[in-house]
């Protein structure tokens, strides 16, 4: 994006991981998969830490799955998901800065305007 404008179907794809990122249980989900021993998550790992239904978090999963950020396989009766590396590697392209800096000229990871750390630091 900083380097050449999108393409709409770049730009299509890359909407649809971020809008599947906006819901906060849908983005702690994908945080849960990719910090699990081993890089992936069975379904019933995932239940418990929220306060919504087995059929809630089953739903997410899908709009995860459906955005290509997570990829899954049937292993009897439980589904097991992992985190897409190559999603993962699109979403950060994007959001690099030129250089490797943050906008003001702060190193990566430096303090936010307000004072605070960067959100993914806290």
């Amino acid at each position: 994006m900083v380097r050449e404008p999108l393409g709409e179907a770049d730009a299509g794809e890359l909407a649809r991981m971020f809008k599947a990122l906006s819901d906060p249980v849908r983005l702690r989900l994908l945080s849960l998969i990719a910090s699990h021993e081993g890089g992936e998550a069975c379904v019933c790992d995932l239940t418990g830490p929220f306060d919504v239904s087995q059929p809630t978090i089953s739903h997410h999963l899908k709009v995860l799955r459906e955005a290509g950020l997570v990829g899954s396989e049937r292993r009897g009766t439980w589904v097991y998901y992992w985190v897409l590396p190559a999603a993962l590697a699109s979403l950060s392209a994007l959001l690099q800065a030129p250089g490797g800096q943050a906008p003001g000229g702060q190193a990566p990871g430096g303090q936010a305007p307000d004072g605070q750390a960067p959100v993914a630091a806290r």
